[in-house]
């Protein structure tokens, strides 16, 4: 049986009060003494689940979705579906949710962080797809809990919740190969991003444990877009650069969009060339044919950026904690 507050005190020799302020995380009680009785509070099995829930009630947080080019977030089912998991673990928990979209093109930085902070958000979900790691040590300033949302940075150290981009494109590239049997090209996004870095080196690693070199690989520079790669696609054909039996694409709206215009010049999808995307986009089950691609659990990575958000408010433990959520081959008709 778990051990009560009031049993605690006794064996710390403490006050119910000071016990009572210790974890629930109030002031009136030092530093040591807070330790002291959290780390008896684990040892001896107390039952935080009433006072965190109890806590999450009366928490407020604030998401912030930060935007560069306005292309990749602002494709609406992938953001749709990241809120939807934010606001389900949130209603889940009664927190508040206060929201910023930041376009870092047109936007004060300084008035954004004025703003999280008159806002009284008890910490900060930042959506940071498209941040770099100068605009995200901004944050830093602003003194609270912050979890990164798809997306990680060697400094600032900030915990986060990612997914692992790298496995996911080592998955769909060594299924071309092996369904292949032979060497895949790269749609590679001519806009850099994190996450692409990653994509990228999963598609080296795939070709390396193929036994294949890296320099065989045909690449083509697309936008990340649907409307761009179409574009871009449809001049490198036009000049007539060499192709590939088979690419991995960067996301979905760039194998769609070449495959858009492979399919404008005659080539048939996959008999001529095979494509596989990443992100499982709605857009990528309707296509004609359907795009084999990477599903990321967006909803639930939501979710857990907000579970491990409210553990920070808590401030059990000062540990920070990187989460990479696996993702997952959707095999389908393109390749």
């Amino acid at each position: 049986m778990a051990i009560t507050a009031k049993e605690l005190a006794k064996k710390l020799n403490l006050s119910a009060t000071a016990v009572s302020m210790a974890l629930n995380n109030k002031p009136g009680v030092s530093t040591e003494t807070r330790r002291q009785v959290i780390e008896a509070a684990q040892r001896y099995g107390y039952d935080f689940t009433r006072i965190r829930e109890k806590a999450a009630r009366n928490l407020q947080i604030c998401v912030v979705a930060y935007k560069v080019s306005n292309a990749i977030l602002s494709y609406t089912p992938v953001f749709d579906e990241i809120m939807d998991g934010i606001q389900n673990e949130c209603g889940r928990q009664h927190i508040r949710i206060t929201y910023r979209a930041f376009l870092a093109q047109q936007g004060d930085m300084d008035e954004l962080l004025g703003d999280i902070r008159a806002s009284g958000a008890d910490g900060v979900l930042l959506i940071a797809s498209e941040m770099d790691d100068a605009s995200c040590r901004k944050f830093d300033a602003l003194k609270k809990p912050i979890i990164l949302l798809d997306n990680d940075f060697i400094s600032p150290h900030f915990p986060c919740v990612c997914i692992d981009n790298e496995q996911g494109a080592y998955d769909a590239v060594s299924y071309l190969i092996e369904s292949r049997g032979s060497q895949p090209g790269y749609l590679q996004s001519s806009y850099p991003l994190n996450n692409f870095t990653a994509r990228a080196d999963g598609f080296r690693r795939a070709l390396q444990d193929h036994g294949m070199s890296e320099k065989a690989s045909v690449r083509h520079l697309l936008p990340p877009t649907l409307e761009g790669a179409c574009m871009e696609m449809a001049g490198l054909l036009e000049a007539g650069v060499p192709l590939a039996g088979c690419y991995f694409a960067d996301n979905d709206l760039i194998a769609l969009g070449a495959m858009k215009s492979f399919k404008k010049c005659g080539y048939k999808i996959p008999d001529d060339i095979a494509v596989a995307g990443f992100d499982n986009i709605a857009a990528a089950r309707v296509a004609e044919p359907s795009l084999t691609t990477v599903g990321i659990p967006r909803s639930f990575m939501g979710e857990l950026a907000v579970r491990n958000l409210v553990a920070m408010i808590g401030n059990r433990q000062n540990i920070v904690t990187k989460t990479l959520v696996s993702a997952s081959l959707v095999r389908r008709f393109s390749a």
